[in-house]
């Protein structure tokens, strides 16, 4: 049987993922120890020193499924970022819930629009589906919106923006994002990912949460494999519309979130100095 005859097409066009080596595999092909690693933008302090201390008890349970509704994680992110539970989704990494969105809201005839150099799961999950990418040229390595706006017709359902943005490390500016969403057709969905929201800090800075009020079509994607060191675990959300996460939910997988991603990140957002501390030794170089 010819298996790439009976693929999805959208598929058969993708090369596969290419994550930085790991250090261990360098260790074997160069015959060398002693490497730093700056390939997938891994925190160099590792998560908090209150993981090792708490975990036991999950280790004991391994024999009984996860929280599928990752309730209490829900819980807590509801209380410190000022968002309703109804508004959350919790995924493997925020790769998952990226894939979720294109899953719910992609299909063959649609399209989505992202950035050159823009992170690369956004073509991945959207051409997978069979929807068309469309890419916007960059000006000065930075998110051109005024020409993203342009670039979205009746069948543009997702517009991608990483915020700040990786791996060019810009981002874009409170009122130039106002000013796109405004703008916006409410039957497209503005993604902001987020992912390294903790290390910056400017006043122009438009943090995605601030806004979702008073932009239904408006979605915030976060992780912990960042500022929370928790890269191997698998742990992000998004914060959207209640119909937007109720969508996202019935295609989500069961138990999506493992159980120590779920109490790592518990144990996480319970120390803001550990991610203070990163923020810190990492400061934001962003133009």
């Amino acid at each position: 049987m010819d298996f790439f005859k009976s693929a999805n097409a959208g598929v058969l066009n993708l090369a596969p993922y290419q994550p930085g080596k790991p250090v261990e595999e360098l260790e074997r092909e160069l015959g060398v120890s002693r490497i730093v690693k700056l390939a997938s933008n891994e925190n160099p302090l590792g998560p908090t020193p209150q993981l090792q201390a708490n975990l036991g008890a999950v280790l004991k349970d391994c024999a009984r499924y996860p929280d599928g509704s990752a309730f209490q994680l829900k819980q807590k992110l509801s209380e410190q970022l000022g968002v309703a539970i109804p508004c959350l989704t919790v995924g493997n990494g925020s790769n998952d819930v990226l894939e979720l969105l294109a899953r719910v809201f992609l299909k063959p005839g649609l399209n989505a629009v992202v950035s050159q150099h823009a992170f690369v799961v956004y073509a991945l999950v959207t051409q997978s589906l069979g929807a068309t990418l469309k890419e916007v040229p960059c000006v000065d390595y930075q998110q051109d919106l005024q020409a993203t706006l342009a670039m979205i017709d009746d069948q543009t359902r997702i517009v991608f923006i990483a915020n700040p943005n990786n791996p060019t490390g810009t981002w874009v500016r409170r009122e130039a994002v106002e000013t796109f969403l405004k703008s916006v057709p409410t039957t497209t969905l503005v993604v902001l990912d987020e992912a390294y929201v903790e290390y910056v800090d400017d006043p122009d800075y438009p943090n995605g949460l601030t806004l979702l009020d008073q932009y239904p079509n408006l979605v915030v994607t976060r992780t912990f494999s960042k500022a929370y060191g928790l890269a191997a675990l698998r742990l992000g959300y998004a914060v959207s519309h209640p119909d937007v996460a109720d969508l996202m939910n019935r295609i989500r997988q069961p138990f999506n979130v493992n159980a120590m991603a779920l109490a790592a990140g518990l144990i996480a957002l319970d120390d803001p100095a550990h991610v203070a501390q990163g923020v810190a030794v990492n400061p934001a170089r962003i133009a």
